[in-house]
């Protein structure tokens, strides 16, 4: 049937029915509206989703990056531990090893060198990489403090344009300020002295002329500065007469060893008379400590080498607040005998400080000038810990804690006056060693004397007396290390030239060393005090007034 036909004829309800179709076709208008709306909607969540797993991912990314770095860093880091820890052990094996096992102290500054600039290189080639996180802050370093009395180069660096973009010049409002150090390879220069003769055109009687400056090398060619600075270059900084000459002719200057050998004992000859001052000041001291090392001679005749000593003689009252300044003369002679120690304590009577060698008892014996020795309880110590460092001699262990509190006890009174000091110690150390008296006896009687535990027990019985002089003198020490520490640069130098070429020249050595090394005790530069020394003596300084040239009364201007 045909639909048209079921319309109504009245107009009225066509109309009405006409208005519902329109109303229904945009009612369906808007809903398809709303869904395109809708699917709009829909397609920007699904960009932005898109978009947020995009984010992510690279995020992922750079997370996975981060964690790869962070383990590059922490392999690194692990690295540089595992070789500390190594160097921590080497050093330890060699402070508290076997003796024959242990390396020069210095090789260790060389091994630490050598860490902290491969500790540099790292950290320099990982500053270097890309950060994947937010930029790391500037690594904080000990850069040390540029001294005021070095010369100042100013260099302003400007922008390259300094006007405005408005057209106006800008005009400064502060700066930033950096100070690097930069080095100038050593500057040798040529000192031209001229001296005019004058003559009168009339009468023609004589002529005049300045007299010519007094040097230590006369119508030689080094000032006394020169001269300083090979003596401190050969003794103080430990750089043999060959190394430096081969330093000058980098400089295009030809000096052969040999010449700067004659500089070096000219030097040492002028300056024996303060070096005699020096050891007859330290020995009207009332306290003083000794100690000797080997020294290497060569002897020509049968073209070998044979052991001579340098016997070190030092003053150090810094630890109970003494007024003289400290001081040490070290003397060569070509043998270890008694008689060596006596001859240079000639006129010395006081408290001598020693290890236990036997030689220095001689000094007990003689009836002038009478010597008082107190013994080193840092050499006890060692015989005690050569027995306990294999962890299985308790005794030894226990005795090597006891002698541990003595030092405690005087590491809180250094400083204090001797009467302090003195009063300190017997209310503190003294009961300490009236236990390790009683037991040492006891053990002694237990332990084999022949036993290693029975000879060190045994050595610091046979010095008792000695060991526990410092209760009675505030003055005394705990152990001589002060002049061991003396002796280093010694051993250092001995090592660098493995020996002394004649018994003169180990006596010029210890001439040398001893006013190098007093100007160290004292801080005062050796350079600038031989350099001084040695003007004023070219210029006459009077025999009468040596003890102004000492070291400790020099004043570096």
């Amino acid at each position: 049937m045909n639909k048209m036909s079921e319309l109504p004829d009245n107009p009225e309800v066509l109309k009405v029915l006409l208005q519902a179709a329109q109303t229904q076709l945009i009612s369906q208008e808007v809903q398809l509206s709303q869904q395109e709306v809708q699917l709009s909607q829909q397609e920007v969540q699904l960009s932005q989703q898109e978009v947020q797993l995009q984010e992510k991912s690279v995020a992922l990314e750079e997370k996975k990056a981060l964690l790869l770095a962070k383990d590059t860093q922490i392999q690194l880091k692990k690295e540089v531990i595992t070789r500390l820890e190594k160097l921590v052990a080497d050093f330890k094996a060699a402070q508290f090893g076997r003796r024959s096992e242990k390396c020069d102290p210095d090789q260790f500054e060389l091994a630490l060198e050598d860490l902290e600039t491969a500790i540099a290189a790292t950290l320099a080639e990982a500053e270097s990489r890309p950060s994947q996180t937010k930029p790391r802050k500037k690594r904080k370093t000990n850069r040390g403090n540029l001294p005021v009395h070095l010369p100042r180069i100013e260099v302003v660096i400007d922008p390259e344009d300094t006007t405005c973009s408005c057209g106006c010049a800008c005009h400064v409002i502060g700066e930033d300020v950096s100070e690097r150090l930069e080095v100038i390879p050593a500057q040798l220069r040529v000192i031209v002295t001229r001296r005019p003769k004058y003559a009168c055109r009339a009468c023609e009687e004589g002529v005049k002329q300045a007299p010519a400056p007094d040097h230590i090398i006369e119508a030689g060619l080094p000032t006394e500065t020169t001269l300083a600075h090979v003596i401190t270059s050969k003794y103080a900084d430990h750089c043999p007469l060959y190394r430096q000459a081969q330093i000058y002719a980098r400089q295009g200057i030809d000096l052969d060893r040999s010449t700067l050998a004659d500089w070096v004992g000219r030097s040492a000859y002028e300056l024996k008379p303060v070096y005699e001052a020096l050891l007859k000041q330290l020995k009207n001291s009332g306290k003083l400590f000794m100690d000797e090392t080997p020294a290497p001679v060569l002897d020509p005749g049968r073209r070998k080498t044979k052991t001579g000593y340098f016997w070190a003689l030092a003053r150090d009252d810094r630890p109970w607040n003494g007024l003289e300044p400290p001081g040490v003369v070290f003397t060569y002679a070509p043998s270890r005998s008694g008689e060596v120690a006596e001859e240079i304590l000639n006129g010395f009577d006081g408290v001598l400080q020693v290890d236990g060698y036997a030689g220095y008892n001689r000094l007990l014996k003689r009836r002038k000038n009478p010597v008082v020795l107190a013994y080193c309880w840092a050499h006890a110590r060692r015989k005690l810990h050569e027995v306990a460092r294999n962890k299985t001699a308790p005794i030894a262990e226990d005795g090597v804690r006891r002698i541990a509190e003595l030092y405690r006890i005087e590491k809180t009174i250094r400083g204090k006056s001797s009467d302090e000091r003195l009063s300190l110690r017997q209310k503190l150390s003294k009961p300490v060693i009236e236990e390790f008296e009683e037991w040492l006896t006891g053990h002694r009687a237990k332990v084999s004397r022949k036993s290693p535990l029975g000879e060190a027990l045994g050595y610091i019985a046979r010095y008792w007396q000695g060991l526990i002089r410092f209760l009675d003198d505030g003055r005394i020490e705990l152990d001589s290390n002060a002049v061991e520490r003396t002796i280093r640069p010694i051993a250092l130098n001995r090592k660098n030239s493995l020996f002394a070429g004649h018994d003169a020249g180990a006596e010029n050595w210890a001439i040398i060393a001893s006013l190098i090394e007093t100007c160290k005790l004292n801080g005062i530069n050796p350079y600038a005090y031989l350099a001084d020394t040695l003007a004023k003596i070219a210029k006459g300084h009077k025999q009468s007034k040596i003890n102004a040239l000492l070291p400790w009364n020099f004043t570096e201007i």
